[in-house]
């Protein structure tokens, strides 16, 4: 068996906001029956689980989301809809230019990325390859 990453746990301060910013910005499922103490649960994949928990955070961590070409249009539609700040590169959130060309590989070779921050201070990024 090939060693996969299972789940992360990922600092908050308000659950309830956040759990709302991941479940309408991205898309992901919040089952709320693997919610357990500290923990809510969000569905990234069918293998991989966020648990997030209010522990509070100044932020920092940063996250990439690969997605389908059509998920990633409807992912970056609803963050230019809400109004959030938005960049084209990791150091460029707030130019409000995007999807960029990025340079570095990911999982899945080079893509293209768009990057903001969530409700937390954390640093999201989007992406899709030509070929999803």
């Amino acid at each position: 068996m090939a060693i996969e990453l299972d789940h992360l746990i990922l600092a908050v301060n308000e659950r309830d906001t956040s759990l709302a910013f991941y479940t309408h910005i991205l898309g992901l499922s919040h089952e709320k029956e693997g919610d357990q103490g500290p923990f809510s649960m969000l569905r990234v994949t069918p293998a991989f689980v966020i648990q997030m928990a209010a522990w509070g955070t100044t932020g920092g961590e940063h996250l990439a989301f690969a997605m389908s070409r059509a998920e990633f249009d409807a992912a970056f539609a609803r963050i230019k809809a809400a109004g959030i700040a938005y960049g084209d590169r990791f150091d460029t959130v707030g130019n409000m230019q995007g999807p960029g060309d990025e340079a570095a590989l990911g999982g899945m070779g080079i893509g293209k990325a768009v990057y903001f921050f969530d409700p937390n201070k954390h640093l999201l990024e989007i992406r899709h390859y030509e070929t999803t």
